[in-house]
C-alpha cells in the first residue's frame, strides 16, 4: 500500500513538473517573439550586432512573424473599400447591361450593402457591425422602422416587373425587398424577415406580418416572440436564422425557390454582399458543373469577396450608383418608393387589444390619413395567412407524426 501511495505521489509530481515545464516554455517563446518583433520593427541599418545575432539565432521565429505580417497585410487589403473611377464605372456598367439584356434567367443575390443607403449598417464594411465589434467598440441599435426601400431595392423590383430578373435571393432580414413591392414568389429571404412571425404548431404554418420588429425578445436558439397564435393558442416564433442555426422554415426563407432559380440561372448578379456566408451554400453556385456550364457571375461590392476570381466582372462601386447607371443603360425608369403602395400595410396583421403591451419597438407609421383603412384586428387575426408547406426536414416530420399519433 505504501508503495502504491508513493507511486501515486510520484506520478502527480511528474505531471506537475511537466505542466510547469510547458508553462515556462510558452513564456520563453512569448519573450522570444516580443524580442524578435521589436528588432524587426527597426530599419535594418539601425540594428546593432547583438540584434542581428538575435535574428540569426531565432530564424524560425522571424519566419513566423513575417508570415503573420503578410497575412495581416492581406486581410487589411481585403477590408479596404475600392472605388472605380467614373469612366471605369460607366464602362463596366455597360458590360453588365449587355449581360442583363442577353440573360435568359438572371438571378440576383443581395446582401447588407444594398441597405446602407437606408441607414442600416452592413456587417463587414469599415463601419460594419462585425468590424466594430472586432475593434472592441460597442454597436448602437438602429431603428429599422424608419428605413425605407433604397434605389437598389426599387430597381430590382422594376427589373423583375420587366421580366429581366427572375428571382432574388437575399441575406437581409430588413424586409425592404418585400416593402419595395417585389413579388414574394420571386423572393427568398434566406435569413428570415424581421417583420414576420409564424405559428409552427399549425399545419400549414400560419404567418403574421407585423408593422414592427418582432425580434426584440428573441435570440440564438430562442425564437418565441411572446405572442400567441389566434388559431391554436401556441406561441408564435420569429423567422430569423442566426449564425450557427440552420433555417428550416419554408417561408419566408423559400430555399426551394432559391435552389431552383440558381439551377436555372445563366447569369448571377451579386449586389452588396461580402459572399462570405453565401459562398457556403453550395446549391446557389452550381459548383458540381464544369466551369464552362456554370452561370456567369457579376459582382458589385466595394470590398474583396471570395468569389472575385470566378467573376466575369467585378464592379467596385456603391450599389445605388451602379443601379442608377444600369437602369439608364437599359432605358428603364426607376420607380420612387411610395408609402401609399407599401405592401406591408395590406399584409399586416394588427395586434389584438390585449397584445398592445407585447412590444416596445417602433411601429412603421402608416401613410398620412390611412390609419383608418388598415385591416380590422379581430377579422384579420381570424383569417391569418397560412403559409403553404410549413417546416421541412426529417426532424420536423417525425415530430408531426408523433403529435398526430398521440
Amino acid at each position: 500500500m505504501a508503495e502504491e501511495a508513493d507511486t501515486g505521489v510520484s506520478l502527480r509530481a511528474e505531471r506537475k513538473a511537466l505542466e510547469k515545464a510547458k508553462i515556462l516554455q510558452r513564456e520563453s517563446e512569448r519573450r522570444t517573439f516580443r524580442l524578435v518583433g521589436r528588432v524587426l520593427k527597426k530599419p535594418e541599418a539601425e540594428r546593432s550586432e547583438e540584434e542581428a545575432a538575435v535574428l540569426l539565432l531565432h530564424r524560425e521565429t522571424v519566419e513566423e512573424l513575417c508570415r503573420r505580417q503578410v497575412r495581416s497585410t492581406v486581410l487589411k487589403r481585403k477590408q479596404e473599400e475600392v472605388f472605380d473611377d467614373a469612366d471605369q464605372l460607366r464602362n463596366k456598367v455597360r458590360q453588365l447591361a449587355d449581360a442583363v439584356k442577353q440573360a435568359k434567367h438572371l438571378v440576383v443575390y443581395t446582401g447588407a450593402g444594398i441597405s446602407t443607403a437606408a441607414s442600416i449598417p452592413d456587417y463587414r464594411g469599415p463601419n460594419g457591425v462585425w468590424t466594430q465589434l472586432q475593434k472592441g467598440r460597442t454597436v448602437s441599435s438602429s431603428d429599422l422602422s424608419k428605413a425605407e426601400p433604397t434605389v437598389t431595392h426599387m430597381c430590382i423590383k422594376m427589373l423583375h416587373k420587366e421580366t429581366l430578373v427572375k428571382h432574388v435571393v437575399s441575406q437581409n432580414c430588413d424586409g425592404l425587398h418585400l416593402r419595395s413591392g417585389l413579388s414574394r414568389q420571386a423572393l427568398s429571404e434566406l435569413h428570415g424577415n424581421m417583420f414576420i412571425e409564424v405559428c409552427t404548431s399549425c399545419s400549414p404554418v400560419r404567418e403574421c406580418v407585423r408593422l414592427f420588429d418582432v425580434t426584440e425578445r428573441t435570440s440564438l436558439h430562442r425564437h418565441g416572440t411572446g405572442r400567441r397564435c389566434s388559431h391554436c393558442g401556441s406561441e408564435l416564433r420569429d423567422t430569423i436564422v442566426h449564425f450557427g442555426e440552420r433555417g428550416t422554415l419554408e417561408q419566408p426563407l423559400n430555399w426551394k425557390g432559391a435552389a431552383e432559380a440558381a439551377n436555372m440561372a445563366d447569369v448571377i448578379l451579386c449586389l452588396g454582399s461580402s459572399l462570405k456566408v453565401l459562398k457556403k451554400y453550395a446549391c446557389l453556385w452550381s459548383m458540381n458543373r464544369p466551369a464552362n456550364r456554370r452561370p456567369k457571375l457579376y459582382i458589385v461590392n466595394l470590398q474583396w469577396t471570395p468569389k472575385d476570381d470566378l467573376a466575369v466582372l467585378k464592379i467596385n462601386g456603391k450599389c445605388d450608383d451602379v443601379m442608377r447607371l444600369l437602369m439608364e443603360e437599359l432605358s428603364i425608369q426607376i420607380p420612387v418608393y411610395d408609402r401609399l403602395e407599401d405592401p406591408i400595410f395590406s399584409l399586416a396583421t394588427p395586434l389584438l387589444p390585449e397584445e398592445d403591451d407585447s412590444r416596445t419597438r417602433e411601429v412603421i407609421a402608416p401613410p398620412n390619413g390611412q390609419e383608418e383603412s388598415l385591416p380590422d384586428c379581430r377579422k384579420q387575426a381570424e383569417e391569418a395567412t397560412a403559409v403553404q408547406g410549413g417546416w421541412f426536414g426529417r426532424g420536423y416530420r417525425k415530430g408531426r407524426k408523433k403529435k398526430k399519433a398521440a
